[in-house]
């Protein structure tokens, strides 16, 4: 009789010492560009500068040069908004409610995680700006700063205003999180810099690093506390996000669940993206033994369920619209399955609920593959569900003589791909020139993992072992 012990499989394989983390993890940083980076790195600038000649030309012009109308005041530019500020939720959550809750995984996938939700942030910011018309004037104003016209003052009553406080917060959180985080990677890449400059820059960022057990100490400290600030705003950025529909009257909008709902699909989207980037990273700079099927599968799973609980909030939606009596409302939701823009909603549901559910098969859950096309499948249908909750709920309001159809123009279409060629242009600024994994915290589960897949090996055999003395051996 044999029993094989049943464990995780573990979180760094291909038996890597110590030694081979560090030089695996430092060699994209000190080795010269390689020609895929730069052929890739090329086409985000380009994207970026393309994008950049229609943003000026509407900021020049102003925004009638997008499709907006009166009846449809808000259509790509918050739609984009909403998107960005969703993408950027599973770096949060990785980051701080895994560590939080000891989650070991993470640790391979949450450097890559932050910065996407920094980039991903960043890109959400523009389009409140550009919707200003005169971001020159208007940024200033959305500040509660002294003036120089009397009392003139934001209105705190607005939920845009709250926009501003909570991506401001979630932002300079999530980048402190983010920098500290990398600051003990930054001495070991300073450490063994072979030219002055690299010494120089990377000694810089990393605070006078020496290792040192007082030091490390203060290190977790800081990052435990930083965990406990950012998870509630896990919560909180998506659900004031969601206050800008939800506080208003308009049909579609005024509803208590979109504050749970959006969350949800913040997360959703967010993990869809980590899966998308940390796919092509794994692949490209050959991190498979550190990126495993374990962590693949784990995101997937998590994909499972958000995207179940965003599909209880769709099927919600309906009955609390029917339930209502309010004809006004259940309209709405109608006019979003049967009216001019059905095909925009069934979209929405193909890609945020039907297909997630196909992870439930364990062949397409660890099946690279189907990870990456379904990955940019949830956050094509994510895109779509902003579009829907926004633009079908304006284009027919409570006069038919306002109704009109949202068209976007090319400079709608240009200013998102802006936004597109801005996050590949940073991300891939930072996976060149910072370490895309944790060394330090890959290192922390590196004798686990060792012992996992000694423990996993570990065969026992009654044929060792006296007639008299046998017995079954569970492990």
């Amino acid at each position: 009789m044999q029993v094989i012990s049943e464990v995780r499989e573990p979180l760094v394989t291909g038996g890597k010492t110590i030694k081979d983390v560090t030089e695996d993890i430092c060699k994209q940083v000190e080795a010269p560009p390689t020609k895929l980076w730069l052929l890739c790195f090329t086409g985000s600038v380009l994207t970026l500068a393309i994008g950049g000649l229609f943003v000026g030309d509407m900021l020049w012009n102003g925004i009638g040069k997008w499709g907006l109308n009166k009846t449809v005041q808000w259509a790509w530019d918050i739609t984009n908004f909403v998107w960005w500020v969703g993408i950027g939720h599973a770096g949060t959550l990785i980051s701080a409610v895994l560590m939080l809750f000891r989650q070991k995984w993470r640790t391979s996938i949450n450097r890559a995680a932050e910065a996407m939700t920094i980039f991903a942030v960043m890109c959400a910011a523009i389009w409140p700006v550009m919707h200003m018309g005169r971001p020159w004037i208007g940024a200033y104003w959305v500040f509660p700063l002294p003036n120089t016209y009397g009392s003139l003052w934001v209105n705190f009553n607005s939920p845009l205003l709250w926009d501003v406080f909570a991506i401001g917060t979630y932002f300079s959180v999530s980048l402190v999180f983010w920098y500290i985080g990398l600051v003990p990677d930054f001495a070991t890449i300073r450490d063994r810099a072979t030219n002055a400059v690299s010494r120089f820059f990377y000694g810089f960022l990393s605070l006078g690093w020496d290792g040192s057990a007082k030091t490390w100490m203060h290190y977790e400290a800081v990052s435990l506390v930083l965990a406990g600030l950012s998870t509630p705003l896990v919560l909180s950025v998506h659900t004031i996000v969601s206050m800008d529909f939800a506080t208003s009257v308009i049909p579609g909008w005024h509803t208590t669940i979109f504050p749970p709902y959006f969350v949800a699909g913040a997360i959703f989207s967010g993990f869809a993206m980590v899966l998308t980037l940390m796919l092509v990273i794994r692949k490209v700079y050959k991190l498979e033994h550190y990126v495993t099927m374990e962590h693949i599968e784990m995101m997937n799973i998590i994909i499972i369920v958000t995207g179940s609980i965003v599909g209880i909030a769709y099927t919600t939606e309906f009955f609390i619209a029917w339930y209502s009596g309010v004809e006004y409302e259940q309209y709405a939701f109608i006019n979003r399955m049967f009216g001019p823009y059905w095909w925009a909603y069934w979209a929405m549901m193909t890609c945020n609920v039907i297909s997630p559910q196909l992870f439930w098969i364990k062949k397409i859950r660890t099946s690279l593959m189907w990870t990456f096309v379904l990955s940019i499948v949830v956050n094509i249908g994510m895109w779509f569900e902003r579009f829907v909750i926004i633009v079908t709920s304006l284009h027919r309001d409570y006069l038919p003589s306002s109704w009109v159809m949202f068209s976007p123009t090319i400079h709608d279409i240009m200013s998102y791909v802006f936004s597109f060629g801005l996050f590949f242009t940073l991300f891939f600024l930072f996976a060149k020139f910072f370490p895309v994994i944790n060394m330090a915290e890959v290192k922390s589960v590196w004798k686990e993992s060792n012992s996992k897949m000694y423990r996993a090996r570990r065969t026992i055999s009654n044929a060792d072992v006296p007639k008299e003395d046998r017995v079954e051996v569970h492990v």
